[in-house]
């Protein structure tokens, strides 16, 4: 955490990472691709495997100012531990190479493999992280089985909740084409902000879908929008916005983009569309890794975890194509990305137990 790894710097975590797996036996293989630095490790070679999957990035720490200490000089008080990354995700990373090389020490013979994928472009563009190193994997015939990312997929205590799938991730940047006139001659111009609000009235409206029973429904949100020179008497001659429609598989990305473009066109938008696709829906139905992790949590905590497609987007959107088992399971998600981002010591040290179980009913 003392490493100031701003996404994509990695400042030598996955170096330290994989000394330390080296140590447990593993073969490590850094691979980095553009400014992305990425761990690929392994130890075994025959299947099953399974997969730790995590990243060493974090986002910008925001105002200084506002932290109640550096954010990268972590620091504990009444149990807590703060710093940038102490939730998301660099406890997890802690706590998932400490079981690793504990499981290996009484399973020195274990079944199958174990692998690590770790990136320093989770908290950005996902370019060049996972997804890049998908691809060569999946290139050189190498697979995954079971992949466990942890992510901080907790809500109120330890391990509440596991993330066994996520929603698709569809963003737009769109352009509203106008005429700059005088604010006093609206004849002579032509407010692309008066054009659009018709259709975005109906957009934000819309029901897209009810979800299904492992699935929120589909929804449409505006993340930026701007227009107008600054000056009070000028009709802008131009509007931007983003949006995103985070949606479930009872969507399609050409559904979703024909459904958008029919409604700019019927409002008559004259308009200009660039699409990004962030991640297209998964879910693991459940089967034998859902149930390891469940059984684990519940050795653990005495609870038996709920299982949850919520929240944003994950990099095991890259994996489970593969045709891996996806799970997420990690630390309490309500400080990621705030200000004074901290953890549970207590809960760093039994997700550290959770983990080892996990591998435990896998591979012993």
């Amino acid at each position: 955490m003392r490493r100031a790894s701003i996404t994509p710097a990695d400042e030598g975590c996955q170096q330290l990472i994989a000394q330390r797996l080296a140590g447990a036996g593993f073969a490590t293989e850094s691979l980095r691709i553009g400014a992305v630095e990425n761990l690929w490790a392994t130890r075994g070679g025959t299947g099953p495997v399974f997969c730790f999957a995590g990243h060493t990035d974090v986002v910008p720490t925001g105002p200084v100012a506002e932290w109640s200490g550096d954010p990268f000089v972590p620091r504990i008080r009444d149990g807590m531990l703060f710093g940038r990354g102490a939730a998301d995700m660099k406890s997890g990373l802690a706590a998932m190479v400490t079981a690793t090389e504990q499981f290996v020490r009484a399973h020195p013979d274990h079944r199958g493999s174990i692998a690590f994928l770790l990136t320093s472009d989770e908290e950005g563009p996902s370019l060049d992280g996972t997804k890049a190193v998908v691809r060569l994997l999946q290139e050189r015939g190498q697979r995954i089985d079971w992949c466990l990312v942890g992510e901080p997929s907790s809500e109120q205590v330890l391990g509440d909740t596991i993330k066994v799938g996520r929603r698709g991730s569809l963003s737009g940047r769109l352009t509203v084409h106008g005429v700059q006139g005088h604010i006093a001659y609206p004849q002579r111009a032509e407010n692309p902000v008066h054009s659009l609000a018709p259709a975005l009235a109906e957009l934000v409206a819309r029901v897209w879908d009810h979800g299904t029973d492992d699935f929120q429904p589909t929804s449409f949100q505006v993340s930026n929008f701007s227009a107008g020179t600054g000056a009070p008497n000028v009709i802008p001659g131009e509007l931007k916005m983003r949006f995103n429609l985070r949606y479930c598989p009872l969507q399609t990305l050409e559904g979703l983009k024909a459904t958008v473009e029919q409604i700019l066109r019927r409002h008559k938008v004259r308009y200009s569309l660039e699409w990004f696709v962030s991640g297209e829906p998964f879910y693991t139905a459940p089967g034998t890794l859902s149930r390891a992790v469940a059984d684990a949590v519940e050795s653990v905590s005495g609870r038996r975890p709920r299982s949850s497609t919520g929240g944003g987007t994950s990099d095991g959107r890259f994996i489970a194509p593969m045709g891996a088992q996806v799970v997420e399971l990690g630390v309490i998600s309500e400080s990621i990305h705030k200000v004074d981002e901290c953890v549970r010591i207590a809960d760093i040290d039994a997700l550290q137990r959770m983990y080892f179980s996990v591998l435990r009913n896998l591979l012993a």
